[in-house]
């Protein structure tokens, strides 16, 4: 079923639509949890979660694409069970590593008072990855979005670890000198 079907299924408050997330999407939802977790169970849960948080989310919202809409809130549902997870038993810090890596280039502006500083440096950041090269930003993403290891990005594109490492460090860089120019950086 297309996307736009499933959505219109949410508007009619058909339960369908949840099932036909699940078809469509289950598999997908799943691995940006599993990326974060590690954990069958947790990953599990997350994707049910998204399911009922896109149930209570649409209507009113239309997303324009469902994938992503998805994505995000297991990806939300993922990172709060992480942190919940290694309160407990300071885990593998698989998250937090990939945070350090970007530690050094953005500013710690993500807080409930600066939600519109946040709104406008998410827009900023928008606007970079979109002018970097395909594959960079596909790498930039998997790796600090879905929380791709690096070996993982390497089997996806063919090419070795080092080469994705030295791309992120590149791209960090490049991202760091281009929030300065643009005043985000203290």
């Amino acid at each position: 079923m297309e996307d736009t079907g499933i959505i219109d299924l949410y508007f009619q408050r058909n339960e369908d639509a949840i099932r036909e997330t699940d078809d469509k999407y289950g598999h997908y939802c799943f691995t940006v949890a599993w990326n974060i977790l590690f954990d069958n169970e947790d990953s599990q849960e997350c994707v049910s979660d998204t399911w009922r948080k896109t149930w209570e989310l649409i209507p009113p919202e239309r997303p324009k694409l469902l994938k992503f809409f998805l994505a995000k809130i297991t990806r939300g549902f993922a990172m709060n069970r992480l942190r919940a997870n290694t309160r407990i038993k300071r885990g593998s810090g698989k998250y937090e590593t990939a945070l350090e890596e970007l530690e050094n280039v953005l500013s710690d502006q993500n807080n409930p008072e600066k939600e519109f500083e946040a709104k406008q440096l998410a827009d900023e950041l928008n606007r970079f990855l979109g002018g970097l090269k395909e594959k960079d930003r596909n790498i930039f993403i998997r790796r600090y979005f879905y929380m791709e290891s690096g070996k993982q990005i390497a089997e996806k594109y063919g090419i070795s670890e080092t080469n994705v490492n030295v791309s992120l460090s590149r791209t960090r860089t490049r991202l760091k000198e281009h929030l300065g120019k643009e005043g985000w950086l203290v």
